[in-house]
């Protein structure tokens, strides 16, 4: 009995310096690791720069779901490389590789249509002459009071004014007045009750 006692007392004195040096572990181990995170973070952004710069506006245009896998791709990789769970060359090469594919499928998209269904989706035309299109609503989960907000913000205070409301390939919402007599050639390659 003596002994179970002598050791729980023991336990119980170890317990605290655990926690301790955890929590001194968990802020702060050493200034070897905080500079390599340093110099890693500092040489992983100019690399990214780089492969951004070669890789042209696209990477940074407004995302589509495929430039949005991109860039979260794009983002964990750089994290590896500044918590060193990856070294400089292999990130790098990560990066690039990456930045490359990306651009390899977007040129081929533009040549191919199928392929360009594939990855961008298409435009879905939501609202259309004073109503609702509640399949094409249903089908981007879309209220009727987002689409209304959007109308709003073309400062436009009644439904007639609208031609369509039209979501874009990257979520964003289009309103397009009503014109008489003009043509709704930006409207073809929507599907929409024209």
């Amino acid at each position: 009995m003596k002994n179970s006692a002598l050791s729980a007392d023991i336990q119980q004195q170890c317990q605290p310096v655990r926690v301790n040096t955890y929590m001194k572990e968990l802020l702060f181990k050493n200034w070897e690791s905080v500079w390599h995170v340093a110099v890693c973070a500092l040489l992983a952004y100019f690399v990214l720069f780089l492969f951004i710069r070669i890789s042209g506006k696209r990477t940074l245009a407004k995302l589509t779901a495929f430039d949005f896998v991109v860039t979260v791709t794009l983002g964990s990789t750089l994290s590896s490389i500044i918590l060193g769970k990856v070294t400089l060359a292999e990130g790098a090469t990560a990066l690039s590789v990456i930045i490359i594919l990306q651009y390899v499928l977007a040129w081929t998209a533009k040549e191919s249509k199928v392929l360009e269904k594939v990855i961008n989706s298409s435009p879905t035309m939501v609202f259309y002459r004073g109503r609702f299109l509640t399949q094409a609503m249903d089908k981007e989960v879309l209220t009727e009071e987002e689409v209304y907000a959007e109308i709003r913000k073309y400062r436009m205070l009644d439904v007639d004014q609208v031609e369509a409301v039209v979501m874009e390939l990257n979520g964003e919402l289009t309103v397009i007045k009503k014109a008489d007599g003009v043509s709704h050639t930006s409207l073809k390659d929507i599907d929409h009750p024209l």
